[in-house]
This record gives structure tokens, sequence and C-alpha cells, in this order.
């Protein structure tokens, strides 16, 4: 089985733990008005690589991962390759390499075959990284074009599950750093089980160009970053 592939990065230290290799699958149903890599959107777009040879890849910077180091699989939407990604994990573990899946969780579903097939994966995963872009299902919609209540359920089930996630939050001025919604995605956090951190990511219109090379209009180019002391707002309501 071949697995769509936008690109690799071979030193990331922000996408879980330790020093990881990158793999960032092609294909995203959800259009986030802020996202960066507007160009793994379409789903027949990338190159065509195998498990096998994006783990040999991979482990020629194996002695750089140190105990915690090892693979994160990005996107793009890495569940919308669920079947390959499955196959890419239950390889990396037969070879003793840590597991990490960055997703959005928009695919999840508790319907089959999807749900025999996530329970699968998370054999394989160490670790679940999981945007919650906003907590309010319809905000949620007009910022990605999806609701979000597969998503908690997602989270919900890891949480059943005690599969160790971590919880990233992107803080858009004007889109999702209302004091109100933080607080109710704190609230939620705080009804799951196995969150092991959560992560303020202040916006950034780095990949602009992204969706101009693309022809796309950029929605929120008049939006600046957050102040530090929004940053800091977040923080206090999120993380401490």
């Amino acid at each position: 089985m071949d697995g769509r592939i936008h690109s690799v990065e071979t030193f990331g230290s922000v996408d879980g733990p330790g020093v990881r290799f990158l793999i960032f699958f092609q294909g995203c149903r959800m259009r986030c008005r802020y996202c960066h890599n507007a160009d793994t959107w379409k789903t027949d777009g990338g190159e065509p690589m195998s498990a096998d040879e994006l783990l040999d890849r991979a482990e020629r910077y194996r002695a750089y991962w140190g105990e915690s180091g090892g693979i994160t699989v990005s996107g793009g939407e890495p569940l919308l390759q669920l079947d390959f990604l499955t196959e890419l994990f239950e390889k990396a573990k037969r070879r003793g390499i840590n597991t990490c899946v960055d997703t959005a969780g928009q695919p999840f579903s508790r319907e089959e075959p999807f749900f025999s097939k996530f329970k699968r994966l998370c054999e394989v995963c160490d670790l679940f990284l999981v945007d919650i872009k906003h907590i309010d299902p319809e905000a949620h919609r007009a910022l990605t074009g999806f609701s979000n209540e597969n998503i908690l359920d997602m989270l919900r089930f890891l949480s059943e599950r005690k599969k160790p996630v971590w919880i990233r939050h992107v803080l858009v001025p004007g889109l999702t750093d209302d004091d109100a919604a933080l607080r109710r995605t704190r609230q939620f956090i705080d009804t799951l089980g196995s969150v092991e951190r959560v992560e303020v990511l202040p916006y950034h219109s780095m990949g602009a160009f992204k969706w101009r090379e693309l022809g796309l209009d950029y929605p929120l180019g008049d939006t600046l970053p957050p102040s530090k002391e929004r940053i800091q707002n977040a923080e206090n309501i999120l993380v401490d």
C-alpha cells in the first residue's frame, strides 16, 4: 500500500516529544480560514510512497531522536488515509519507533468500518496531537466548513481508552480568542482524563503566500498576530 505524501521534515522539535521526523500527508477536507498548509488540501496530490520507504528515510536520523523522539504524521489530515497510517505505525512499532499523529479529528466516526480501523490505529499510536479549533459547533463550522461534534467525541473516546493526548488551540484575534469560548474549552478539557499537555499556538500569516500561489484569496489578510497579553490570557485560561 502507498500513501500520498506531501513532504517530510527531518528535524521537528514542536510536534511531539523530543526530535521528530515529520511526515506530511496529502489531503484535507477542512478549509480552515487560517490554514498555513493549503497546498495539502487536494487529495490527489502529493507523491506515492510506501511505509517502508518512509521509515527507511526516517531511520537515517534516528541517532538524533534520543529516548523520546520518533516520527510524527501531520498533514493535511492523516485520518483520511487511515489504512496507510495504521500500516505505517504498525511497521514503525516493529522497528521500535515512537509514533505520534497530529490530527484535527474531522473524519472521526463511531460508525463502521471507520471505528474499528481507528481502534486499530490506537493500538500503535503513542500520542495524539489534537486541535480544538473552536468549542462552539457553529463557530467551528464558520471557521473550518465543518461542525465539531465528532471531533469532541473523538477526544472523549481517546480519554476512555486512556490514550495520551496533547491539545492545541490556535489563537486567532477576533475568531478563537473570545474569553467565554476559551473558558468553555477549558471546561471540556477538564472532563478528559488523558490530556498530558495543552498548547496555545499564536496565529501567524506565514502560509498566506501558499494561498496566493494556489490562486486563492487569503481570508485573514488584515488579521494581525495576537498580542503578548492575549496569548498570556489564553494560557492562563487553558493551561494554568
